[in-house]
């Protein structure tokens, strides 16, 4: 059972994501509560490689109310857990020129936080602007359907 916490608006928008990777994140006991909150904010989060290990930076997480000197900062690195055959079949893609690794959304398995991470290459303006107009037109197509049918 998935119960979906936060997506990363500008992922899709941004970044053509060509596949997608679950992996694990350590948190301490203060962020699972913000978390559970729903305080937590992907929007500007990107995921690196450090020394064969996977880290996300960017991701805000709210300090919790109610806790004390336990909080941590809010815009701390946090480690990713993917298996090492994962990890080095992500090194091979992101050394490729124009890819990135982005958080795209993150939820609940079960009682366990997972992030959905893409290998994603950058789009151009002239791609989102294209996407827009094809979003539109659909949009426009669904209506005349609409109206048609009463």
């Amino acid at each position: 059972m998935y119960k979906l916490i936060s997506k990363n608006p500008t992922a899709k928008h941004n970044y053509i994501i060509e596949n997608t990777y679950e992996a694990g994140i350590v948190l301490s006991g203060t962020e699972i509560k913000s978390i559970r909150a729903g305080k937590v904010n992907l929007k500007d989060s990107y995921a690196i490689i450090k020394n064969g290990e996977v880290f996300i930076l960017g991701m805000h997480i709210s300090p919790y109310e109610h806790g004390n000197i336990f909080n941590k900062d809010p815009l701390r690195s946090r480690k990713l857990l993917l298996n090492k055959r994962e990890i080095n079949k992500l090194i091979g893609l992101t050394k490729q020129k124009g890819y990135a690794l982005i958080p795209i959304s993150l939820y609940f398995k079960g009682s366990i936080v997972k992030v959905e991470l893409g290998i994603g290459k950058g789009k151009k303006l002239y791609d989102k602007r294209q996407e827009l107009a094809k979003k539109d037109a659909n949009k426009q197509i669904a209506i005349n359907l609409k109206n048609k049918n009463r």
